[in-house]
């Protein structure tokens, strides 16, 4: 099933890792293969990675686009999931976290992400600061 990208002026997008951006107009674009695609609202720089769900999402998200170096950053995720399960009691989240590592094991890192971004939100909700790089909403901060 293709993938339909709908793009907005300058918007950078990464796409099997190179970093592609978009010209001075809203583009379309749809890939007709599988790819590792993430827009550039969705990418977590290193610095942003200051919160335990953030923790999380950020060796998934390599995972995701670096697919073939995914056993490097799994640790690191494994280890982060189990630090930030071991403070959680709502059994909604722990739910999803469950399913961010099934996810993860069965290598469908995109739908993991997207599992993660509820983490985050949840989080957010909790901390109540104002998030910064991704966003449960997919705003970069």
């Amino acid at each position: 099933m293709p993938l339909k990208l709908s793009l907005k002026p300058g918007e950078k997008f990464v796409l099997n890792g190179a970093v592609v951006q978009n010209g001075d107009r809203r583009a379309v674009l749809v890939l007709q293969n599988k790819a590792s695609v993430l827009r550039e609202k969705d990418i977590m720089q290193a610095d942003s990675v200051n919160t335990p769900a953030r923790r999380i999402y950020f060796p998934v998200m390599m995972m995701y686009l670096d697919e073939g170096s995914a056993d490097r950053y799994y640790d690191e995720f494994v280890r982060r999931l189990t630090e930030f399960m071991g403070v959680i009691s709502n059994p909604d989240v722990l739910a999803d976290c469950v399913n961010v590592s099934r996810n993860c094991m069965a290598r469908e890192f995109y739908k993991a992400l997207m599992l993660c971004r509820k983490l985050i939100e949840y989080e957010d909700e909790r901390l109540g600061h104002v998030p910064t790089g991704v966003s449960a909403g997919g705003d970069a901060g």
